[in-house]
């Protein structure tokens, strides 16, 4: 399969890395946009940036355990310390967008339409 889109091209359409520089290769397959995080668990699919405005520790032991490609932090909610860290260990890219989940997807949507 050829992969359209990796978490490393978000860096260049205007998201920030946060955290997990080591997944920057991760490929992005689809969204999934949740704050519930039962909910992320039992109906995100594996391969998909997540959106969320959740910032705290445990955003990154879902993503894994859902087998994310990376966590999309929007409304230029500041993540944790403890997230940051945690993610660094896991190389799970967090990423931070200045707008709204909606606003996130949407440039989601339009790189993954390329």
């Amino acid at each position: 399969m050829n992969v359209k889109l990796r978490v490393r091209d978000l860096l260049e359409n205007g998201f920030q890395l946060v955290a997990g520089d080591d997944g920057l290769e991760n490929p992005i397959e689809g969204v999934y946009i949740c704050d519930l995080l039962s909910w992320v668990m039992a109906k995100s699919k594996p391969k998909n940036a997540w959106i969320t405005i959740q910032s705290h520790v445990n955003i990154v032991a879902v993503a894994l355990m859902v087998e994310q490609s990376c966590i999309i932090v929007s409304e230029g909610v500041e993540v944790e310390k403890e997230a940051v860290e945690r993610a660094n260990e896991e190389a799970m890219p967090i990423l931070s967008f200045p707008g709204t989940s909606y606003e996130a997807a949407i440039k989601l949507y339009q790189l993954l339409s390329r």
